[in-house]
């Protein structure tokens, strides 16, 4: 029973379904010596970024570190992501388990954040069967204990706060959470109030989620948007191409129905937040 729940909890993790099905030059106008996104990405003429707390989740994704420009995507097994569907790669390894995919990656990105901030009470996901894992739990021993469908705590281990360990939470997390349970944890937003840190997702087996990391807008209020995603089997958070406008890519603009991406097609209703 045990081992027939964790192949639901993984099947509901799952993120694809979709061919990948776009090859986009890049955008000759991104400074290709940049180390961030904000440093890589150029802005289309008229627009000016929008400007973030030094404190805040936005201003940590507008300035997530990237590999050198023309840096493939590593899969979870050392295989690379040769697809052209990406404009850059993020900073971030993975561990060589096939756990950090769609919803697993803008989960981390959050949890990154407020474990950079030493924000430890604020880690916390709910499993897809309902069941809250705090990261503050884990920090002092805790463990999941897994009966059927149903979770506890168990204290085994020594309380640690070791980013080692925190990689371990996340694994569990990963394991047991998806974009079903994420898309029902977050909040509806209407599309035209969208801000940096914002999740496009579609929960379900299979689903997908990809993150709004930067925004920009014009004098006339007109905003764009990046996108970054992990998809399926594990692999590096990416930034995603603009598969219908390669000379504003990474940009998009806000959709009015269909957010077609290069490896899952959302709805402007499917915005949401923290």
């Amino acid at each position: 029973m045990r081992k027939l729940w964790l192949i639901i909890f993984l099947s509901l993790s799952a993120c694809g379904g979709v061919s990948e099905k776009f090859a986009i030059i890049g955008n000759t106008q991104n400074n290709k010596e940049g180390k961030t996104i904000q440093e890589r990405f150029s802005l289309p003429e008229g627009y000016q970024r929008i400007t973030s707390d030094s404190t805040s989740f936005a201003f940590y994704l507008q300035h997530l570190p990237l590999k050198p420009a023309g840096s493939l995507v590593k899969y979870y097994n050392g295989s690379e992501k040769t697809k052209d569907v990406y404009e850059a790669v993020v900073d971030q390894p993975i561990r060589n388990k096939d756990l950090q995919q769609c919803a697993d990656a803008v989960m981390r990105l959050k949890a990154e954040y407020l474990y950079s901030r030493k924000e430890y009470n604020k880690i916390s996901f709910t499993l897809t069967n309902g069941f809250e894992m705090a990261y503050s739990k884990w920090m002092d021993g805790y463990r999941l204990a897994v009966d059927g469908n149903k979770t506890s705590w168990v204290l085994k281990k020594q309380p640690s706060n070791s980013y080692e360990d925190f990689l371990d939470y996340l694994d569990r997390v990963f394991t047991f959470a998806g974009t079903l349970s994420l898309s029902k944890s977050l909040k509806s937003r209407p599309i035209n109030e969208m801000q940096i840190g914002d999740v496009f997702i579609q929960g379900g087996s299979p689903g997908h989620a990809v993150i709004v990391v930067d925004m920009a807008k014009n004098s006339k209020g007109e905003k764009i948007f990046i996108l970054a995603q992990s998809y399926m089997p594990a692999q590096e958070t990416q930034i995603l191409k603009n598969p219908n406008d390669a000379n504003s890519s990474p940009w998009y603009t806000l959709p009015t129905s269909t957010l077609e991406t290069p490896e899952w097609d959302f709805t402007s209703t499917d915005l949401k937040t923290w």
